[in-house]
């Protein structure tokens, strides 16, 4: 088997392995979590893993039997699609103190892990060797840069709801 193939092979059981942990991460988040909003991001991450996982497999089986990187669509996603998560809750928190706080761990920990995956697509884009792969692995990377700023959004939206929903939904004060 060559080389490259064992070293791409690996570099994807590794990106499936990032994506089932993170996928186990988020439902279990979800089932904590004391805000709907927060329930729903954390379902909706759990969502995007498996696909990327899927995606990941696909190209597996495909450099198993045909030994070159597929050419694989990755749909355009524009945004993050978790703006009407928060803004169609009319709860905005549901949690008491000390639930809040672990709610904030919870999105510390999946900023970390979607840091984490983000900067592993990024290298994968860098090192790889077919066109097809380095593009895969970019549009990757951005997909998991919006899943952080999505949980940077929800953070943002438990520490300071009011001032977020001033903030999203562009209110201000124009006196002229």
């Amino acid at each position: 088997m060559d080389v490259e193939q064992t070293k791409t092979l690996e570099a994807l059981q590794y990106a499936i392995n990032m994506e089932i942990t993170g996928k186990e991460y988020y439902q279990e988040a979800s089932k904590k979590s004391c805000v709907q909003a927060g329930k729903d991001l954390f379902e909706w991450l759990a969502g995007q893993e498996e696909e990327h996982k899927k995606r990941f497999e696909q190209i597996y089986k495909a450099i198993k039997n045909t030994k070159a990187w597929p050419d694989i669509f990755i749909p355009n996603s524009k945004g993050n699609n978790t703006s009407t998560i928060f803004s169609r809750k009319n709860v905005i928190t549901e949690c008491k103190n000390e639930n809040n706080k672990a709610e904030l761990d919870s999105i510390a920990k999946a900023m970390e892990m979607e840091n984490k995956t983000h900067d592993f697509y990024e290298q994968q884009s860098e090192i790889g060797t077919y066109e097809a792969q380095k593009s895969f692995y970019k549009a990757l990377a951005a997909e998991e840069r919006k899943h952080y700023l999505a949980l940077v959004d929800y953070k943002e939206y438990l520490i300071d709801p009011e001032g977020w929903f001033r903030k999203s939904e562009h209110h201000s004060l124009d006196g002229g």
